[in-house]
C-alpha cells in the first residue's frame, strides 16, 4: 500500500493550492481518508477527513470554511482544496487512509503518505 501526496508548493498569503493523494497497490474501497499537517517544531495535527462515500467530512476549526476535502474513488485519489491560505498553514501535509472514519480522525492508521510541503509567504 502506497499513498503518494502531491501538489504542495510556495504560495502567497490568500492564495490557493490543491493537494492530491493517490493510492497504489491498494483500492480505497470502503476506506476513510484524511489529511494531517506538521509545522516545524510542532506536533502533527488533524486537518480534514472524509468517509468512503464522501457523505461525511470533518475539519479542524482553523481550516473550516477555507479547506475542502473530496475524493474520486474511481481514481483512488483524495484531494484537499486549500483557499485563503495563511502563514500559519505552512507545514508538511500528510494523507492517511484507514478502515474507519474514527481511525482517520484520530491519526491512528498505519497508512501514511510521504508528505508534501506547503509554504505560505507574505
Amino acid at each position: 500500500v502506497q499513498l503518494q501526496a502531491s501538489g504542495g508548493g510556495l504560495v502567497q498569503v490568500g492564495g490557493s493550492l490543491r493537494l492530491s493523494c493517490a493510492a497504489s497497490g491498494y483500492t480505497l474501497s470502503g476506506t476513510a481518508m484524511g489529511w494531517f499537517r506538521q509545522a516545524p517544531g510542532k506536533e502533527r495535527e488533524f486537518v480534514a477527513a472524509i468517509n468512503w462515500g464522501g457523505s461525511a467530512t470533518d475539519y479542524q476549526g482553523a481550516v473550516k470554511g477555507r479547506f475542502t476535502i473530496s475524493r474520486d474513488n474511481a481514481r483512488n485519489t483524495v484531494y484537499l482544496q486549500m483557499n485563503s491560505l495563511k502563514i500559519e498553514d505552512t507545514a508538511i501535509y500528510y494523507c492517511t487512509a484507514a478502515s474507519t472514519f474514527r481511525m482517520v480522525r484520530a491519526g491512528t492508521s498505519a497508512y501514511w503518505g510521504q508528505g508534501t510541503q506547503v509554504t505560505v509567504s507574505s
